[in-house]
């Protein structure tokens, strides 16, 4: 049985490529929304995520080390490679605030799991609340704008409804 069907893997190429441009832009959003928050708050700038990658890069920085070039790096790599999913699910009909919501979490699950896998960061649960709420509002606001400018720019040209019953 043969079916004519539009190539997937260019297509999927193009979404990750187009993903991948809104998640470095929903980084910067995010990036400002922290210094506002900051500027606010009064709160100081977490350099886990820099240290957690001088970490995967087999450094060993100490917890006093303040990598800001490192941390814009992890920043906006997270940012750019999660894009690139949110980019994939806009055109295979993963849209909407929905697909967003879901997107936060995977942004702070990779966050956790690269932070606590390296031992630079620690569990969500021993933080203060106030923390926890500061973190999780500035991830929604990532996926949020990465999911809003994915979406635009994607059509869902690749949705799928096979396997929708019972598998």
């Amino acid at each position: 049985m043969s079916t004519t069907r539009t190539p997937r893997i260019p297509q999927l190429l193009r979404a990750a490529a187009v993903g991948a441009a809104a998640g470095t832009a929903g980084a910067g959003v995010m990036a400002v929304g922290e210094k506002v928050e900051q500027a606010l708050t009064h709160r100081p700038s977490s350099f886990v995520p820099g240290r957690t990658l001088l970490t995967l890069l087999g450094a060993r920085p100490g917890d006093g080390e303040r990598p800001a070039g490192w941390n814009h790096a992890m920043h906006y790599a997270t940012g750019a490679a999660l894009g690139a999913l949110r980019g994939v699910w806009s055109v295979t009909g993963m849209r909407g605030p929905r697909a967003s919501a879901a997107h936060a979490a995977v942004r702070l699950c990779t966050d956790q799991t690269l932070e606590n896998g390296t031992g630079a960061g620690a569990p969500p649960h021993t933080w203060p609340r106030r923390e926890l709420l500061v973190d999780v509002g500035h991830k929604v606001v990532y996926s949020l704008v990465t999911g809003a400018i994915a979406d635009r720019l994607l059509d869902a040209r690749l949705l799928s409804l096979r396997g929708r019953g019972s598998h």
